[in-house]
């Protein structure tokens, strides 16, 4: 994979369910910002290392493979101190303890109104 750049913030999904990836990538659109998605936390570490632009990690928390999302978000927080985290889930409930610095929970079902918010909130107002 070579080296790729986005003129706006780049939101990387994780999350392995095939339509509920789709709809958060449109709703991040929608918002104006671009997104990658990977069905896994292998694949987006692979787009991680290969990108410089990503700006936010939006990771399922529970996901089949090598790490879960709360592993991904500390890989992610250790490697690329820089990018945003987010975790969601529709089973779990994870408070700021269980995050690396900074990250955040968002709920599923989210809407479009609450990732346009929280992806401001995380990128404009830094």
């Amino acid at each position: 994979m070579g080296l790729v750049e986005s003129k706006r913030p780049v939101v990387l999904i994780v999350e392995d369910e095939f339509l509920l990836r789709m709809e958060a990538a449109d709703m991040v659109k929608a918002a104006g910002f671009e997104a990658v998605e990977a069905a896994n936390a292998d694949q987006a570490i692979e787009i991680l290392e290969a990108r410089r632009d990503i700006t936010v990690v939006f990771t399922d928390i529970q996901m089949p493979g090598s790490m879960d999302g709360l592993k991904l978000a500390r890989a992610v927080r250790g490697r690329w101190p820089p990018i945003k985290i987010v975790a969601t889930s529709g089973r779990l409930h994870v408070g700021e303890t269980d995050l690396p610095d900074g990250g955040r929970f968002l709920p599923k079902p989210y809407s479009p109104t609450q990732i346009n918010g929280l992806l401001r909130e995380l990128i404009c107002d830094s």
